[in-house]
C-alpha cells in the first residue's frame, strides 16, 4: 500500500472520530495546601473541544488523497 493512501485513510479515521466525539475530557490534579504531613489536593475535569469543522476538513482531505493515489498519482514522494 502507498504512504499517500495509508495517510488518507488515517485521515479518514480521524475526521471521522473528531465529528463523533467532538472533543474529549481529561482529569487534572493539582496541590491546593501542602503544610508538613498536611496535604489537600482538588481534582478537577478539563474539556478540550474539537471544532466540527476540523473533522469536516480531516475527512475530506483524507477522501482527496485517497482518490489522488488511486489514480496513479502521487501527490507525496
Amino acid at each position: 500500500m502507498r504512504s499517500g493512501t495509508l495517510i488518507g485513510i488515517f485521515l479518514i479515521i480521524l475526521g471521522i472520530a473528531a465529528l463523533a466525539y467532538q472533543g474529549f475530557s481529561y482529569q487534572k490534579e493539582e496541590k491546593i495546601l501542602d503544610i508538613g504531613p498536611i496535604e489537600a489536593t482538588k481534582e478537577s475535569t478539563e474539556t478540550v473541544p474539537i471544532p466540527p469543522i476540523l473533522g469536516v476538513v480531516a475527512l475530506i482531505g483524507g477522501v482527496a488523497l485517497v482518490a489522488a493515489t488511486s489514480r496513479g498519482g502521487n501527490p507525496i514522494s
